[in-house]
């Protein structure tokens, strides 16, 4: 899975991007310093494979990752070509969500694409050359869909009809994704669309050092545009975390100890992403590895094998699952057998958040 770390130039996205992945991306105080892609993998920190450790010593541990893409900076006319913009737009389409990125600091040293400093503005800015983009992809096609459905095609009728559902409200000036009402089987069919505004969004507020929490009217425009949405906000200071990303583990527990802060705060953008891709961890556990695998909520037992290895998936006969705080309580995988909390679960099982699993299956 891919998120997009999207924004206007100079928001702080590379800055965001080098912090999460320690990958070394080009951050300048100019438009369009990134002009290809940037690639990362961002682990996704987890307590509990940790917690699993504690009562079961192994060789090693594999967090879950995201694929994170940074993406060049959109200015105003993008979706026409101003910048560079139909280029980058096609990465957004590439992407399965996006991080969207917005300054909410003031600062003279920095500039800004538009002049000031207005998160409401900048975030309509983004949102209306997608819009325009997604019109124009949904218009190229649906005039042939429409040929097809005066034929009586049912599939081709059907797709129109969303289609001009989804033309009406962009022109209205809606994203894709504050639709409401939508039948499963139309959620299926945008999906096949190519359009960038169904995706997700994450809005990550770039915030000043002096508000790490987020209080400023600034990030509160920010929390009330995803509200609107259903959408998530974290608090980032790109640049703290920035540093944060290069300092030896011991120097960076002390400086958030003295900042009064637990973890990076690029740990919550981490597990956002995840979440708003829909994706859940489970766990499996011994002497050699402990890890998490990636699947999406609602997986079945057979498709959560099958992540492992295709023949785990195709050769399932159960899997034996037990949870992170059985193991807790009972210290060993035997004891917490021996309890009877070790339970047989089959092809219909539906694995929850935090399982710890083992596949049995035949080849």
């Amino acid at each position: 899975m891919e998120v997009g770390v999207v924004g206007l130039p100079n928001v702080g996205k590379s800055t965001l991007f080098n912090a999460l992945t320690s990958a070394g991306a080009l951050a300048a105080n100019y438009p369009f310093a990134t002009i290809e892609p940037n690639v990362g993998v961002v682990s996704v920190p987890d307590e509990r494979l940790a917690i699993l450790n504690a009562h079961m010593p192994t060789e090693k541990i594999i967090p879950a990752a995201l694929k994170v893409v940074d993406i060049a900076g959109l200015v105003k006319g993008a979706s026409t070509g101003e910048g560079l913009g139909n280029k980058f737009l096609s990465h957004i389409r590439e992407v399965d969500a996006i991080v969207h990125v917005v300054r909410c600091f003031e600062s003279g040293d920095i500039l800004h694409v538009d002049g000031s400093v207005d998160p409401q503005r900048d975030i309509d800015t983004i949102d209306t050359e997608l819009m325009l983009a997604d019109l124009e992809t949904l218009e190229k096609s649906v005039d042939k869909h429409r040929r097809l459905a005066k034929s009586g095609d049912k599939a081709a009728l059907e797709l129109v009809a969303v289609m001009d559902r989804l033309i009406d409200e962009l022109k209205r000036g809606v994203p894709i994704r504050r639709l409401s009402g939508l039948k499963p089987e139309e959620h299926a069919l945008i999906r096949t669309m190519g359009v960038i505004t169904a995706k997700r969004v994450l809005y990550v507020a770039n915030v000043d050092e002096n508000d790490l929490h987020g209080g400023s009217p600034h990030v509160e425009k920010v929390r009330q545009r995803a509200a609107a949405e259903n959408g998530a906000v974290v608090c980032v200071c790109a640049r703290l975390e920035a540093e944060l990303a290069e300092m030896a583990p011991e120097d960076r527990a002390e400086m958030l100890s003295a900042m009064g802060l637990k973890e990076p705060a690029l740990a919550a953008v981490a597990r956002e992403a995840y979440r708003i891709l829909g994706l859940q961890s489970y766990f499996t556990a011994g002497p050699k590895e402990i890890r998490a695998w990636t699947i999406p909520v609602g997986a079945t037992a057979p498709q959560a094998a099958g992540v492992i290895h295709t023949d785990f998936e195709k050769g399932f006969i159960r899997a034996e699952i037990y949870s992170v705080d059985d193991l807790v309580r009972y210290k060993t995988e035997s004891a917490i057998r021996a309890a009877g909390k070790l339970r047989a679960e089959g092809k219909t099982y539906v694995f929850q958040e935090g399982d710890v699993a083992h596949f049995l299956f035949s080849s």
